[in-house]
């Protein structure tokens, strides 16, 4: 068996080199991505480096689990991470758990890569934290794959992301509206936190992206027309 397991586990090494020699020759025209690879096997992580290097994206490796926890847990750490089961130091399963109690702000994908194959060691990679699973030896068109969708799901959560600090902002600005303002009497200013008299509008649009156009209601209309007549009969 374990003849067997060893002889699979060198083809798989293969199969590695030779596709990263064909990428080499058909990069795919993607933008740069950021990648942590924790592979002890020498070869399985060269091999997954110029695999990934030529398909355009940036590639920090780590020997350890340690080494790939450092990584992770800098600032501005790798946003896809391939991770072995098994390694020096802290397993992957261990880097998994250690990397979701990190601050959820920048979403970190985990891959595991492992020669495990059993469901229960699928579920136990899921509940350690681990997006996704791939065993040994797998297909490189496979390994890909599940990169990319790795990208796909940064990407989605980066907009996510976005378009909730979009929204806070928006309820800021109205919480500002809501509240007591402090407007000028005469001149109908309006003071902002920064203590600078603003014109209504100004403040408005500045707050709430707001524009005018400016009209004349009924009433002033009015009175305009009244200041006009006074202002001829004065003349006459």
């Amino acid at each position: 068996m374990t003849k067997i397991v060893t002889a699979a586990l060198l083809a798989y090494d293969d199969s590695l080199m030779k596709a990263a020699c064909h990428a080499s020759e058909n990069p795919m025209p993607d933008s740069i991505t950021r990648i942590l690879i924790a592979e002890d096997h020498k070869v399985t992580r060269e091999a997954l480096r110029t695999l990934l290097e030529n398909r355009a994206f940036t590639v920090t490796t780590a020997v350890t689990g340690d080494e790939a926890l450092e990584v992770l847990s800098s600032f501005d750490p790798p946003r896809i991470a391939i991770v072995d089961w098994e390694m020096p130091g802290a397993t992957g399963l261990e880097v998994c758990r250690a990397v979701r109690t990190l601050s959820a702000e920048s979403y970190i994908y985990l891959i595991i890569v492992t020669a495990r194959d059993g469901e229960e060691d699928i579920a136990k990679a899921m509940a350690a934290g681990a997006d996704d699973f791939i065993r040994k030896p797998c297909g490189m068109s496979e390994l890909l794959a599940r990169v990319r969708n790795g990208q796909r799901t940064v990407a989605l959560q980066r907009n996510l992301a976005g378009r909730i600090a979009e929204l806070e902002e928006s309820a800021e600005r109205m919480r500002q509206l809501k509240r007591l303002l402090p407007i000028c009497m005469y001149c109908k200013k309006i003071r902002d936190d920064s203590d600078y008299w603003q014109e209504i509008e100004v403040y408005l649009r500045a707050h709430t992206g707001t524009d005018f156009s400016h009209g004349i209601c009924p009433a002033c209309m009015a009175a305009q027309i009244a200041d006009l007549d006074r202002g001829k009969s004065g003349r006459t």
